[in-house]
């Protein structure tokens, strides 16, 4: 009987040693799932797809901000369209006006109906220095509505290259350059629209094309990888137009380089 109680008090603290070594190794060994994955595992693949969300959104938001700013453009160019029309019209009218002034003040000279000869009237109104060349102006604006109006992009292409070949000294040159470079930007053709870019740059230097002209060669250095020629491109725009909407867009795209 005693010995019968010792062998079983023997193998109870085995089976309690055992059972401690086998709780021990259990606690050491790697945590699996169903799936065979480590909890390390799933925390990586968890990161993998907050970096991927995070990417995708970024870009949908880049996509965004490049769709917002060609809606710009092209509101900018209508407003310049309407702008240019109505100083035209002013401009007429008080060409009207002056002439009017005149035959009045020589009625009252001569006490008749008939005028004398009277300055002309570029010697007092502002004139262009070179008059525009005949079916310049028509041919500008069939060209900006080709965007604005009718949305053909691909017609408006050709339709500025035209008008530059036609009217370079053209009051409307800068603007043609800027936009067939807009559009050659958008259909991600970078050298021929740093081109037009370039030319509003360099050419006219006085046109108010010229800051927008800075900001789109810096993104084009910015897609094609230029990432320091994109910071001294933005940066030209703000120093150089610190007033202006470029300048806002500038910062934005040198903050984010």
């Amino acid at each position: 009987m005693a010995y019968t109680l010792v062998k079983s008090l023997k193998m109870g603290v085995a089976v309690s040693v055992a059972l401690a070594f086998s709780g021990q190794g259990y606690a050491q060994a790697p945590v699996y799932d169903a799936n065979g994955s480590t909890d390390l595992e799933q925390r990586i693949a968890v990161l993998e797809r907050i970096v991927k969300s995070r990417t995708e959104m970024q870009h949908r938001l880049q996509t965004q901000l490049d769709n917002m700013q060609q809606e710009v453009d092209t509101l900018r160019g209508a407003v310049e369209v309407n702008t240019n029309e109505l100083q035209k019209v002013l401009e007429r009218q008080r060409e009207l006006y002056l002439e009017i002034d005149k035959r009045v003040e020589a009625l009252k000279q001569n006490g008749t109906l008939t005028t004398s000869p009277s300055p002309t009237i570029s010697s007092t109104t502002n004139q262009p220095t070179q008059a525009p060349q005949e079916g310049e102006e028509a041919a500008y604006n069939n060209a900006v509505n080709l965007i604005l109006k009718s949305r053909e992009y691909d017609k408006a292409i050709p339709a500025f290259q035209s008008f530059i070949a036609r009217f370079p000294n053209s009051e409307y040159a800068p603007n043609s350059h800027y936009w067939l470079g807009q559009l050659l930007f958008n259909k991600q053709q970078w050298e021929e629209a740093s081109d037009q870019f370039n030319t509003v740059v360099s050419r006219f230097t006085n046109s108010s094309k010229r800051p927008d002209a800075l900001l789109k060669l810096g993104v084009i250095a910015e897609r094609t990888g230029d990432v320091s020629r994109a910071k001294q491109l933005f940066q030209q725009v703000i120093s150089e137009y610190p007033d202006s909407s470029a300048k806002r867009l500038a910062e934005s795209r040198l903050n984010s380089l």
